[in-house]
């Protein structure tokens, strides 16, 4: 077992409130558990020498009451404040990594888990395991000094029997962590690998190995598999032998009663309430072991997802120059751009981007992709091509600031960037037109008309309001192009960086995307990378990396 880990508050305030009242309820909880004891052992006593039964049954049926909706209290306000922590956690991770580069983002099967199975094994962790410590913290603390004014013969033994329940706990916990930590790695790896098959299954299939990835993921599946049930097998293991330890401890009381109950030493109702009184001390410790183990995902997962967090607050600490101004990028994320206060008014007003000297490597690698680039691009539409791989993307990326260079400078205002994948989530029309910010309906039908897709919303029995499925799915791959160049005329930013925006449609769509990107360069700074000769045709300036051809 581990404790509650003071960290969440720091990272989600909003729970502070929330574990204040569990400790409340908490207390509230104990001293109605103790009360419960004493007033069925008054029922059972008052049954026994035929005393009337309406005070004592009016009594604990109304205790009885309060514990349930006490009870129902406490699920309630746990399952809010999981639910509280899982969301906020997942929204500043996702904050997190959007304001990082590419190169200082974890990889993508470490980012999905986490974002993703990390969070929601959170909840019960917080709804389960917290209210299970509040409990554990109180009710013995109470039933020990209860026994101890009542008979402390009984409490003496609970007291010295009641330690070794954390004790074992603790040593089961050790090991269960261990295995805790196994398995979350093979769910990682899992997760990793089914989501770069997926992610490559067209490739795959085009070379006939989609069949062996089958082979691939049921061996993943497997290790996990195994790694899962020796993690349940431990668990099972370790509520059956801190059971037998509390059924065992609490048996000795039973028996220290029993004798001196049959000598006459007791009286009748002092032995039924400590009877009662006993096993109080030891169930709350005995759930915490239960909850642990489920919960013991969530607590893994936890100090993986504070670490990022904390990493994230030491990096902001340590950044000595100044941030670059906020770019959207065509996730509708924001990420940051290096630039001098004085610069940036002057390009928030010309739309000037200036790059120099740039150099820039993948990590882990000494081979620079960009070496000595410059650039300079004002209001029109600029062209960079080259041969694949010489890094047209990452310079676009650079420009954007999702990719910090090795050397050199880049000058940028604010820029909206589109990729070769991007995002159209599961939603409306709208939401996917106005995922960078809030823009008046006639604004979003003034784009969709100029992109030509005006009149295929208007067809939709929903317009604007239709349903997409996730990546677009419900649209064809020239009207995904329209409805994101769409969305970048809605963008305010003075530059736009499109990358490959006429690949993978058919020529009437080319042939419109081209016009709509021409329009769009009248009014604003446009950097496209394309191989296409008619886009090539339009621009105001070719760049082909290593060499700069003008075309006016």
């Amino acid at each position: 077992m581990k404790p509650f880990d003071p960290r969440v508050l720091q990272a989600v305030p909003a729970t502070r409130g929330p574990v204040a009242a569990l400790g409340v309820v908490g207390i509230v909880q104990g001293i109605l558990t103790i009360a419960t004891a004493f007033a069925l052992a008054t029922l059972v006593v008052a049954v026994v020498r035929g005393e009337s039964l309406v005070a004592p049954a009016a009594w604990t049926g109304a205790l009885f009451a309060a514990r349930a909706l006490l009870g129902a209290l406490t699920e309630s306000i746990a399952a809010r404040s999981g639910a509280i922590v899982a969301t906020h956690l997942r929204e500043q991770l996702l904050r997190v990594w959007s304001a990082r580069t590419i190169d200082q983002r974890p990889s993508r099967e470490r980012a999905l888990t986490l974002a993703a199975q990390g969070t929601s094994a959170v909840e019960p962790y917080i709804a389960k395991y917290l209210p299970a410590l509040v409990s554990a913290a109180i009710v013995p603390a109470l039933a020990m000094t209860a026994l101890m004014v009542v008979d402390w013969p009984s409490a003496v033994v609970v007291v010295l029997t009641v330690p070794l329940l954390p004790l074992f706990a603790a040593l089961i916990g050790a090991t269960t962590q261990e295995d805790t930590e196994r398995r979350w790695g093979a769910l990682r790896d899992l997760s990793g690998h089914f989501l770069d098959v997926v992610r490559g299954l067209p490739t795959l299939v085009n070379y006939g190995r989609a069949e062996r990835q089958v082979e691939v993921i049921s061996a993943v599946s497997h290790r996990h598999r195994r790694a899962t049930m020796q993690t349940l097998r431990l668990a099972f293991l370790s509520a059956a032998a801190l059971e037998l330890l509390a059924t065992i401890s609490v048996a000795i009381v039973a028996v220290v009663v029993g004798l001196r109950l049959t000598t006459g030493s007791m009286d009748l109702s002092v032995g039924l309430t400590a009877i009662l009184l006993a096993p109080e001390a030891y169930w709350p410790i005995r759930r915490v072991g239960t909850e642990f183990h489920s919960a013991a995902d969530g607590a893994a997962a936890l100090d993986e997802i504070l670490a990022e967090l904390e990493r994230a607050e030491l990096e902001h600490e340590g950044e000595a120059s100044p941030l670059r101004p906020m770019a959207t990028d065509s996730d509708g994320h924001l990420v940051p751009q290096e630039s001098t206060p004085a610069a940036r008014r002057d390009h928030l007003t010309r739309g000037t981007v200036t790059v120099s000297g740039l150099g820039y490597s993948y990590p882990g690698t000494s081979r620079r992709v960009l070496d000595q680039v410059d650039l300079t691009a004002g209001p029109g539409l600029l062209v960079i091509a080259g041969p694949s791989g010489c890094g047209k993307t990452t310079l676009l990326e650079v420009i954007a600031g999702i990719r910090r260079p090795d050397c050199g400078q880049v000058s940028a205002p604010e820029v909206h960037l589109v990729t070769q994948r991007p995002f159209l989530g599961a939603g409306t029309l709208r939401t996917n037109l106005t995922i960078g910010g809030p823009v008046e309906a006639h604004d979003v039908w003034q784009a969709l008309r100029a992109v030509g897709l005006d009149g295929v919303v208007t067809s939709l029995p929903q317009g604007l309001d239709s349903p997409i499925g996730d990546d677009g799915f419900g649209l064809s791959a020239g009207q995904r192009a329209r409805l994101v160049l769409a969305r970048a005329l809605l963008s305010p930013a003075p530059v736009v960086l499109l990358d490959e925006p006429t690949a993978h449609v058919d020529p009437g769509s080319a042939v419109m995307i081209g016009e709509v990107i021409t329009a769009l360069a009248a009014s604003r700074t446009v950097i496209a990378v394309s191989h296409q000769p008619e886009l090539v045709a339009r621009a105001d300036e070719h760049v082909h990396l290593g060499e700069r051809v003008l075309v006016r």
